[in-house]
């Protein structure tokens, strides 16, 4: 899987969280909370997804490593 691919993953279930969000409109250095304005929830059901679909644990320790989509695309690449 390329990060390109993990990149749309990561928008979907992120649109699926929040779906009140464009993902036309994300760019890959908005933070979910500062900039997307997603609560501790959101994010935790973000993290839930992301977990299920790559197959992967996240701890919460690593939760800012998944803050934007670019770091998630990283991190994400590297656990897989």
């Amino acid at each position: 899987m390329t990060e390109d691919d993990i990149r749309r993953a990561y928008l979907e279930d992120l649109i699926r969280v929040a779906p009140d969000l464009d993902p036309a409109e994300i760019s890959g250095a908005d933070h979910l909370q500062d900039d997307l304005e997603l609560d501790s929830m959101d994010v935790l059901n973000l993290v839930i997804a992301l977990s299920k679909r790559f197959s992967i644990e996240i701890p919460e320790v690593d939760y800012p490593q998944i803050a934007t989509l670019d770091l998630a695309a990283a991190y994400i690449a590297a656990q897989i």
